[in-house]
């Protein structure tokens, strides 16, 4: 334990949860089990079997009692991540590993648990996308539940009983359930060592609002019960023992932050129109249920990308035909959204355990993944558009596939999705015939024809994240030429006004999903490119819908022009944000060069 005491000592982490807390410190310490490893005899090996399923049990009745002790309607709808856990501890594929390990390799129920998890984690971190390789974080916690059971014999369930007053808790990890399970009467905020922003325990953080920062590498080694912290969630800062002056800052911010928020609440509910009667639909991109109420409330229209990948990797045998139509029909029966778009699988078959038999690839970002693998895999892919057709008949739904390069790939799927309708038909099950098709523009080649594309689809969604990337050729997480990864070059720009033009001549809508939709500087932009809808991150909305309801679309359009007679990025962020400092001075700074 950590004797020092720290005065203004800042830890820097991720800021998962807005919002700013003062608190004195809970500190969780539960630390990691050291388990034992041992051999044992073949007449142990049935009763470290029965061990291992008693210990299942236990946790699954566990993760029930949390559940049912959840008093708040708000929180009870995030809920479903604990039946996430409690379905992967009933998973056979991962009960039989464990058993079969204690069996062939006659070794104790701790060592082939930990054994079979270790495997299962590496598998997630040769993921590449980050926020896929988070997705291993709910293998870890149902691990050390169990460990705790079997070692311990003890629930491990967080309780604030021992709290005086409303704390701050500090510890090097938390699960969803751990989270979900805070009583927000006695706790105002939370601080951990680990996780990432794409975590759940993130996710169940911000839909219940608890300011929080993860991923601080040290805390719980630097403090100590009833040290006085900050947290500001949003900064993705800890401050340790503040003095006065410190605080009286924060709590100025604090205040500020509230003001805005309630203004940024105010603005979601307004229209997304410019001062001249240009109005075009704002989305949010959510990948979880529970996410909806965020969407609601930051004033989404509807769902301009559903992303299906969690549903594949939360499970550890492929999702089947009625997996998917039950997730799509509790998107569908909202009656706020006025469009739900489900974007089909987008990675690759090696980044799930399934029977699916996949080549090592030199390059997996261009290799078999998302439409490609899709088309191979026709099991894979018509379980999921069963799903997303039965779903259909309860809600606006649309089908959108990712990663298409030419127009035989949009025929093939849409052959597959004809077939899936006529195995309904012939089925007499309900589905809506005239289900929306879309596809993704993130690839150069769609852009150079989409003229031709826009006769097979009934929307276009640009995907700017890939779209940059692929157009420069880039890796934009690479630290050497990240700074190369540029919205504003001409190129994109002008592949994405060809393929609005293209599409609008055929009559046909265009979406823009990338985080450059979520940019407040790049609004007037995608506003003079006359894009039909901008999809982003629900938080983003209402920051992006005072910028829209501030500009008039003439404007947007002549700046457009300004921008692109430019040849450089550089040259045009110049202007662009020149312009933004000027017209909304509260907002935007002006460029540095000036």
């Amino acid at each position: 334990m950590n004797e020092e005491t720290f005065v203004n000592r800042v830890l820097k982490g991720t800021g998962v949860s807005s919002g700013i807390t003062t608190g004195r410190v809970y500190l969780l310490e539960r630390g990691k089990i050291p388990i034992n490893k041992r051999s044992i005899k073949e007449e142990q090996i049935e009763k470290d079997v029965l061990k291992f399923r008693h210990a299942i049990r236990t946790a699954i009745e566990e993760l029930n009692i949390i559940k049912e002790t959840i008093l708040d309607d708000e929180i009870k709808r995030h809920a479903f991540i604990i039946d996430t856990h409690m379905l992967m501890l009933q998973d056979d594929f991962f009960i039989n590993a464990v058993i079969d390990t204690i069996k062939e390799e006659k070794i104790n129920v701790e060592w082939a648990l930990d054994i079979v998890v270790s495997k299962f984690l590496a598998s997630f971190d040769k993921v590449e996308d980050p926020y896929l390789r988070e997705r291993g974080q709910d293998i870890k916690y149902i691990y050390e539940r169990l460990i705790r059971i079997l070692v311990k014999g003890k629930r491990s369930d967080i309780s604030s009983k021992g709290m005086k007053e409303k704390a701050i808790i500090v510890a090097h990890d938390l699960s969803p359930a751990d989270t979900i399970q805070l009583n927000l009467n006695k706790i105002s905020g939370f601080a951990t060592d680990m996780g990432g922003r794409t975590s759940h325990t993130s996710i169940v953080a911000r839909a219940l609002e608890i300011p929080a920062v993860v991923g601080t590498g040290n805390i719980t080694s630097l403090i100590k019960n009833n040290d006085k912290i900050i947290i500001d969630g949003d900064e993705g800062v800890v401050i340790i023992n503040p003095t006065q002056e410190v605080q009286k800052d924060y709590i100025a911010k604090q205040q500020h932050l509230r003001s805005q928020k309630r203004e940024f609440l105010r603005i979601a509910k307004l229209k997304p129109e410019t001062r001249d009667g240009f109005k075009l639909k704002v989305g949010a991109n959510i990948e979880l249920l529970a996410e909806i109420d965020i969407v609601e409330r930051y004033g989404a229209l509807g769902i301009g990308l559903y992303r299906t990948e969690y549903i594949y990797l939360s499970k550890k045998t492929l999702p089947t035909e009625m997996d998917h139509y039950h997730i799509y029909r509790k998107l569908a029966e909202n009656k706020l959204l006025e469009y739900i778009t489900i974007r089909t699988l987008d990675i690759g078959g090696d980044k799930f355990v399934s029977d699916i038999e996949v080549p090592k690839e030199m390059n997996p970002a261009m290799g078999l993944r998302a439409i490609r693998l899709c088309i191979k895999e026709m099991g894979l892919f018509k379980s999921q558009l069963m799903g997303i057709l039965r779903a259909s008949a309860y809600g606006p739904l649309r089908v959108l596939f990712p990663m298409v390069s030419g127009i035989d790939e949009v025929r093939k799927a849409k052959a597959v999705l004809k077939e899936c309708m006529e195995e309904l038909s012939h089925k007499k099950v309900a589905y809506n015939k005239d289900i929306k098709v879309g596809i993704m523009i993130e690839v150069p080649s769609t852009c150079m024809i989409s003229d031709l594309l826009a006769q097979e689809v009934d929307f276009f969604s640009i995907g700017t994240n890939d779209l940059i990337q692929y157009t420069l050729a880039i890796d934009r997480v690479n630290e050497y030429v990240s700074y190369l990864y540029e919205p504003l070059h001409p190129a994109v720009l002008r592949m994405i006004k060809g393929t609005v033009m293209n599409a609008h001549a055929n009559k046909i809508e265009v979406a823009l999903c990338g985080e450059m939709a979520g940019e407040p500087l790049y609004v007037p932009i995608l506003l003079g490119l006359d894009l039909d809808e901008l999809s982003m991150n629900p938080y983003s909305i209402p920051r992006v819908k005072k910028v829209i309801r501030g500009l008039e679309h003439s404007y947007c359009k002549e700046l457009l022009e300004e921008v692109l007679r430019t040849d450089s990025a550089k040259e045009g962020e110049y202007i662009l944000r020149n312009e933004m400092a000027r017209l909304f001075p509260g907002d935007f700074i002006k460029s540095y060069e000036e």
